[in-house]
């Protein structure tokens, strides 16, 4: 059986996770943010979706245990797709 072909993502500060199972998230939301980092990337849009809650809730478990997590909110604007915006620190 062969491994799937890894997703090149773009590393801009938004992450859709739509492109992602929830498995994946859990690996996946720390790395992209030290990414960020190593760009001087320090807002951070993470795109989950509105369902149920169930990602939104995991993304905000990760980002309150990152220690490079400043703070997060919920978006507020009309566009936001039920996404998460986190700010990094700056080092």
């Amino acid at each position: 059986m062969d491994e799937p072909e890894p997703i090149e993502l773009p590393i801009d500060g938004i992450l859709d996770l739509h492109l992602f199972s929830p498995n994946e998230v859990k690996d996946l939301i720390p790395d992209y943010i030290e990414a960020c980092l190593e760009k001087g990337i320090y807002s951070v849009r993470i795109i989950h979706g509105k369902g149920k809650g169930v990602l939104r809730r995991l993304v905000h478990s990760i980002l309150e245990k990152h220690s490079e997590v400043v703070s997060y909110r919920l978006a507020d604007d009309s566009s936001s797709w039920g996404a998460t915006l986190a700010e990094l620190k700056r080092n």
